[in-house]
């Protein structure tokens, strides 16, 4: 066998791995969305065809009967509300533990690291008993603080890497002409830091969207609960209505799905060069 013929039976298999991936990974999304617009009955007759007459009644069905415009407003609370407070913090503590140390700052950093380590199950009993404690159960801020403690830790962790990269001398010409460090890091730290940011913010966008068991025990009105709370009800008594269920869990991934859309480019740049940085 030829070189060339080599090269070309390996590219073939490449795309036809790629190929059969992709199909995989699309399939039950498209299946979902399908069957998102057929009657239960239609369903239940004929679960792998198209739908015979689509309908969009599943989908006010399901953001009436779930309250959707209540925890879909809440699920971007949280989302954007504890993303943004992560990667300011996050960003604010590693250019401390990358260009301010002193006696204490490995002992700081470390205890942020430990944090990385801790599973969510281990720490839900604790925080349900805090929460209830202060009076910040069935509260937003009580769902907030505890999404931006869990994001703190890999974000200092990716944070710190990141800026011990920055060249010492670019802070110390900077300390010359007369800014302090507060300056330095609006200015200088801050914009630096774009791709570790981007990476944070991917990480922490998907945990909190989706995420479920804490916030599920840290509220228990509606006005405060998110949307895969919201969904989890249609896997209970409306467990027969495939239609709703189909529709709830839609609009669900869609907003997830826009957002890698949109911001596909930045995320991979993001990805890639913070892992180059990191």
């Amino acid at each position: 066998m030829s070189k060339t013929t080599a090269l070309v039976l390996g590219k073939a298999l490449l795309y036809l791995v790629l190929f059969i991936f992709a199909v995989m990974t699309l399939y039950p999304l498209l299946w979902l969305l399908m069957n998102s617009f057929k009657s239960t009955l239609e369903f239940q007759t004929n679960a792998m065809g198209l739908p015979q007459a689509f309908t969009l009644a599943n989908y006010a069905g399901a953001w009436q009967v779930g309250a959707f415009d209540k925890l879909f407003l809440n699920s971007l609370i949280y989302t954007v509300g504890s993303t943004a407070v992560v990667v300011l913090l996050a960003m604010m503590a590693s250019f401390a533990f990358a260009k301010l140390k002193n006696r204490f700052s490995n002992a700081l950093y470390n205890s942020f690291i430990v944090g990385i380590l801790l599973t969510l199950q281990s720490i839900m009993i604790p925080l349900f008993i805090v929460m209830n404690t202060v009076g910040l159960y069935n509260t937003h801020l009580g769902v907030l603080i505890p999404y931006i403690g869990i994001g703190l830790p890999m974000g200092v962790y990716l944070g710190t890497g990141f800026i011990k990269s920055v060249p010492d001398a670019l802070i110390e010409s900077a300390r010359l002409e007369g800014a302090d460090f507060l300056q330095v890091f609006w200015k200088i730290i801050l914009p630096m830091t774009g791709p570790v940011a981007i990476t944070l913010s991917i990480l922490n966008v998907s945990g909190v969207w989706n995420e479920f068991m804490l916030v599920n025990i840290l509220t228990s009105d509606i006005d405060v609960k998110s949307l895969p709370v919201g969904i989890m009800k249609f896997s209970g008594t409306l467990a027969s209505d495939y239609g709703k269920q189909f529709a709830a869990l839609v609009i669900g991934a869609v907003p997830m799905i826009v957002y890698y859309f949109v911001f596909r480019k930045k995320i991979t740049e993001g990805v890639s060069a913070g892992a180059v940085k990191g």
